[in-house]
């Protein structure tokens, strides 16, 4: 990272990032054209957890390439200056890559949207068979991730 004095170094704190944010934009390959999207997502260990239509661009993209990007940002706003120049964001982000793959068993496909669910609501979740063989469940295996902190007090 360029700037070390902005970087978060401790996975604790690139975990809570993760745990606030409600949204993940996971950047995918489409020839010599980026595709990015948003989506909701789970997060658990050392992978990320996203459900979707069996069919789409987003599926397609990754049956050709499974190499994605992502990033997530949580508590972003602009801090104003008295001169343009000046003006700056506040923010906490965590940016990473890794390899996708599509959960295709019944068993690790409803464990994998109980973490999703996690992220957003608590209490038991409950998938029929029928309505988990509807979607696409695909898990990112974490390969590199970092964080980034700016305007906080102790850093950036």
């Amino acid at each position: 990272m360029r700037r070390a004095d902005k970087e978060i170094a401790d996975r604790g704190e690139i975990d809570k990032i993760l745990r606030k944010a409600t949204v993940c934009r996971l950047g995918l390959v489409d020839g010599a054209i980026p595709y990015v999207v948003p989506l909701s997502f789970g997060y658990e260990g050392d992978a990320l957890y996203f459900h979707s239509a069996r069919e789409g661009r987003k599926v397609a993209l990754l049956k050709r390439n499974a190499i994605v990007c992502f990033e997530f940002d949580v508590d972003a706003e602009p801090v104003r200056s008295e001169t343009s120049c000046g003006w700056t964001m506040r923010y906490r982000s965590v940016i990473g890559s890794g390899t996708a793959s599509f959960v295709e068993d019944p068993g690790e496909k409803s464990a994998a949207m109980k973490i999703i669910m996690r992220q957003y609501a608590g209490g038991p979740h409950e998938f029929p068979e029928e309505a988990l063989g509807k979607i696409a469940v695909i898990k990112v295996a974490i390969g590199e991730i970092s964080g980034k902190v700016s305007g906080f007090p102790g850093k950036g």
